[in-house]
């Protein structure tokens, strides 16, 4: 089958064995590859991945412990297992196996092993928001109330920091905005404060901002026509799972939202392997779930296989589940009730094969080997046979570190991501707004001081004019002197006229006495 992927042989021990191979046109139809620790999952991964690379297929993988990393490396006939791998590719009857790298670009949500993973807080939007922090109802409805009253102002969230501020912002005038959009309390926005700073401390400020991922870069294939293998470093962001999960909902919802329909494409346009998936799941209200299965339903249509890569089968719920066409079963082990309810649930989801036990060929199943049911070119599941898988051309283990900063080097999208932006947003524009505020109030409340200033100035100096009308206490002194003087000349004047007028002393006549005291009288008062 020239226009699919080679997975293993079949039922090897009857006649010659049954080649599974996956359909390409199929391939959008997503998938499963579950199995307990140990028993190949992400071998089977590796080798799924690095054919489709082969075949011009982007591929997007999680990598949750490292060793995917090694898909950018050719195989050593000196590696640890390298001949068990030889001897399973001759056993499959693959004649032409030999070892060979992958086109591959590192990410990184923080930074430190790939380009720079970034969205803005805007393009994240509420709702994965709120299920990334965990929020109540109410609080979710706070949330959104922020995003559409930036949203109408004009207000770019593009950081965590546009965010918090936008935040404050809601709390300083929450009487206006419970007014025009319902109820925001104080409480409320306080909560999603400290939810927003968990995230901080789990690295959510790396991720948020800008250069914002362009998804296109995703879908990028070398100048040989190979499809990269686009690695994210997953094993710091898996400490935090519900960072993970969120930008792994938030990267298929860009997709869905970016690629036009294609239906089902001659080949994928783009295949995701989520390892660790029930991590999507885990504690997720059931609107998030409805959400994830809306999104796996349709994307389909753009051409995007997803593939979940999980230890039980049940960790996938049902209505997502119900989507996964191609299916790969590794071992699992039956030591508890939940492992053997896995195992009935995951024997009920085969399409059955007479000739084969499913629910004891899972347990039986060595490292290696696994049941695979593939969709066949109708779009039907084909019968389950147990199946010796192909093994990958490329290194089963990591990269060194000097090996990830070559790769890194020669990346196509190599100094486009790896410098953060910090444009004017709602966090520059609100503080400007804040500061242009406080500059009127404080403008304010100088011009009301100076008012009192001038008002006391003015009181002061009407005051002191009043003040400077009044004689001051040296002409007192002076006008005092000048009268009492002009009453001892006056009296003196008079005397003088009394006794030429009249003669002599008052003694000599008594008429002459009265009169000149008359005189002495008058004169008296006109010099006074």
């Amino acid at each position: 089958m020239s226009d699919g992927i080679f997975l293993g042989l079949g039922a090897p021990e009857k006649d010659g064995g049954i080649p599974q191979y996956l359909n390409l046109r199929r391939a959008n139809r997503h998938g499963l590859i579950a199995g307990a620790t140990g028993t190949g999952k992400t071998v089977t991964l590796q080798g799924i991945a690095e054919s489709f690379s082969a075949l011009g297929v982007p591929v997007f993988v999680a990598d949750v412990k490292g060793d995917l990393s090694g898909i950018s490396m050719a195989g050593s006939p000196t590696a640890k297992n390298a001949d068990k791998l030889v001897s399973r590719a001759r056993e499959i009857g693959i004649a032409d196996y030999s070892y060979a790298d992958n086109p591959a670009i590192f990410w990184d949500l923080y930074g430190e092993q790939g380009h720079a993973i970034r969205t803005t807080v805007s393009e994240m939007g509420p709702l994965l928001l709120a299920r990334l922090m965990g929020l109540n109802d109410t609080q979710e409805g706070v949330l959104n109330i922020a995003f559409k009253y930036a949203d109408e102002e004009g207000l770019l969230l593009l950081d965590l920091g546009d965010l918090q501020a936008m935040l404050a912002y809601c709390a300083e005038n929450a009487d206006t905005l419970s007014a025009r959009f319902g109820n925001v309390t104080k409480a409320s926005v306080g909560a999603i404060q400290r939810q927003l700073l968990q995230l901080e401390t789990q690295g959510g400020d790396h991720f948020f901002g800008e250069p914002a991922l362009d998804i296109h870069d995703f879908l990028k294939v070398d100048d040989k026509g190979r499809g990269y293998v686009n690695i994210l470093a997953a094993d710091k962001l898996m400490q935090s799972p519900k960072l993970y999960a969120t930008f792994l909902l938030w990267l298929l919802s860009e997709l869905f939202e970016t690629l036009p329909e294609v239906g089902d494409p001659e080949k994928p346009v783009l295949v995701f392997f989520f390892d660790e998936a029930h991590l999507l799941f885990d504690d997720a209200p059931a609107a998030l779930q409805d959400k994830i299965e809306q999104v796996v339903r349709l994307i389909r249509s753009k051409g995007v296989g997803v593939y979940f890569v999980t230890q039980n089968p049940i960790d996938i719920p049902e209505a997502i589940a119900g989507q996964l066409g191609n299916r790969v079963q590794h071992a699992l082990r039956a030591f508890t009730p939940r492992d053997q309810k896995a195992i009935k649930a995951a024997a009920d989801t085969f399409r059955i094969n007479p000739d084969l036990d499913i629910e004891t060929a899972i347990t039986e199943l060595k490292t290696g080997e696994a049941l695979v049911s593939l969709l066949q070119e109708d779009g039907a599941p084909g019968v389950v046979q147990r199946t010796l898988i192909a093994p990958p051309r490329s290194r089963l283990g990591p990269v060194d570190a000097k090996e990830r900063a070559i790769i890194q080097s020669i990346s196509p999208c190599e100094g486009k991501y790896d410098t953060a932006v910090d444009r004017e947003s709602a966090e520059e524009i609100l503080a400007a707004r804040g500061e242009a505020a406080a500059a009127a109030a404080q403008a304010k409340v100088e011009a009301k001081q100076r008012e009192q200033e001038l008002k006391e100035q003015a009181r002061r100096d009407a005051a002191a004019a009043r003040e400077a009308a009044k004689p001051s206490s040296l002409d007192k002194a002076v006008q005092s002197a000048t009268r009492s003087a002009a009453s001892s000349v006056g009296r003196q004047v008079a005397n003088e006229l009394g006794r030429a007028v009249f003669g002599g002393s008052s003694r000599k006549s008594s008429g002459g006495g009265i009169a000149g005291q008359l005189v002495r009288g008058i004169l008296g008062s006109l010099f006074k």
